[in-house]
């Protein structure tokens, strides 16, 4: 293997796999109690209140991803959308994904689960964002499956989406 030979040409490597990966670094602190949560499956937010306007942008944001359709889930209760990738899109760590190709779904009261980047997962729980599924600790590539809290307001909208995306870009390798 061939390594960069000047300290710019190193940090240029690893900043472009970094950015390829992790689109939400450096997550703002979420304001707020944390959200309760049940601690098996179904793993759900407890009085979780959905504002529909902002799962319906939410859902509109996930739309416009390459490759990505959105249906019923496969993994998820009834009613909640699953964010599937098509079969003909390459995967950068398929084994992130919990069942089939979707990488994410939206349940009902707001919620979501998603298969983020480790490293991001971690600092998406520090800053009260999310919480680990409990089936995360089950296989070391789902270590970064969380379930992201419900968004309450636009500012929260615009953290979740880009939660969102940075799971799209850990999953497939492609940043959005």
């Amino acid at each position: 293997m061939n390594y960069p030979r000047t300290a710019t040409a190193f940090w240029t490597v690893i900043l472009t796999f970094t950015a390829s990966f992790v689109i939400a670094a450096d997550l703002p602190l979420r304001t707020g109690d944390r959200p309760e949560t049940t601690t098996r499956i179904p793993h759900v937010q407890i009085g979780a209140k959905p504002v529909p306007e902002l799962s319906n942008a939410l859902l509109e944001h996930v739309a416009q991803l390459p490759g990505v359709q959105l249906g019923e889930t496969r993994l998820s209760m009834p009613g909640a959308v699953g964010f599937q990738l098509q079969p003909d899109l390459k995967l950068a760590h398929p084994k992130a994904i919990v069942g089939g190709r979707e990488f994410a779904h939206l349940h009902p009261n707001g919620s979501l689960h998603a298969s983020l980047e480790p490293a991001l997962a971690h600092e998406a729980i520090a800053k009260g964002w999310a919480i680990s599924h409990p089936w995360a600790s089950r296989r070391e590539e789902w270590a970064g499956f969380v379930m992201i809290y419900t968004p309450t307001d636009a500012a929260q909208l615009d953290v979740v989406v880009q939660l969102v995306k940075s799971s799209y870009a850990y999953v497939t390798g492609q940043t959005p």
